[in-house]
């Protein structure tokens, strides 16, 4: 349990890159709501990396 919550911010980040992939495949990026999603997902995933990891140790 210790790993995938060590990791959580890792597949938050990974989430909102693939949707900004998944978007930009498809040349629907004029949507401010994905993009909003993506950007927190990002954003979410590095502090929550950054908070766990400083707080979980091995």
């Amino acid at each position: 349990m210790k790993v995938l919550l060590k990791n959580l911010g890792l597949i938050l980040i990974l989430a909102g890159v693939a949707i900004l992939l998944a978007y930009s495949f498809t040349g629907n990026v004029n949507n401010n709501s994905l993009l909003l999603t993506s950007a927190v997902l990002v954003v979410a995933g590095l502090v929550s990396y950054i908070v766990i990891n400083k707080r979980i140790t091995d």
